[in-house]
């Protein structure tokens, strides 16, 4: 009775032992197959982190957009075809740079701007400059005078479609300097017509008759 007595507890202790071992075994780290809990938190950290690294630099992105430069798409036809040379084809319209950092500093005929129309502010359009302040322009239907003398702080701006194609100047006459809101420089869409806009290449002196310097 005695070694059967002793026998049932070896067994009953070893019994224990195992289950005691396996049961430390299955929770050490490292064990293959063992779940481990999901790092909720650190992944909510960095999220959260990132999340703030992003939000401080919109109102940075908002300030160069508003005040240094912006791609801007050109809708309509007023420059045709020197922009949206495809108008009448597809719904396939330019993309330039839209440089608004001194924008109505270094004005020279033949560039290309963008303004607010005098009859609708808050549109903007985009022109070229064919007149200065000083100069005497060769005006085009329908303005009511064959010649106009632009006067200081102003300019005369038309659209390269033509006649009745474009609502500029000839409509509305020289308008502020004021009004202008950026310069066009570079062209990015369609990939044909990549690069700086060569605004020195039109020719605008055909349509100056004379000019005088302001004092």
């Amino acid at each position: 009775m005695a070694r059967s007595s002793l026998w049932a507890r070896v067994r009953a202790g070893g019994r224990a032992a195992f289950f005691s071992s396996t049961s430390t075994a299955s929770t050490k780290p490292g064990k293959p197959g063992a779940p481990s809990p999901p790092p909720r938190s650190a992944f909510v950290r960095q999220f959260a982190f990132r999340l703030l690294g992003l939000a401080t630099w919109i109102p940075v992105a908002i300030w160069f957009n508003s005040t240094v430069a912006e791609v801007t798409r050109i809708e309509g036809p007023s420059m045709y075809p020197f922009l949206n040379s495809r108008f009448n084809e597809s719904l396939e319209r330019d993309w330039v740079i839209n440089r608004k950092l001194y924008a109505q500093e270094g004005l020279k005929r033949g560039m290309v701007v963008f303004l607010r129309s005098p009859y609708h502010p808050e549109v903007v359009s985009v022109k070229r400059i064919i007149g200065l302040e000083g100069d005497v322009v060769k005006t085009r239907q329908p303005y009511p005078t064959p010649y106009v003398r632009i006067p200081a702080g102003h300019m005369w701006v038309e659209g390269d479609a033509g006649v009745g194609k474009s609502l500029d100047s000839n409509t509305y006459g020289p308008v502020s300097i004021g009004l202008i809101t950026g310069q066009l420089t570079h062209v990015l869409l369609p990939v044909d017509k990549f690069g700086r806009v060569r605004w020195w290449d039109y020719p605008v002196e055909d349509r100056i008759t004379a000019t005088t310097a302001f004092y």
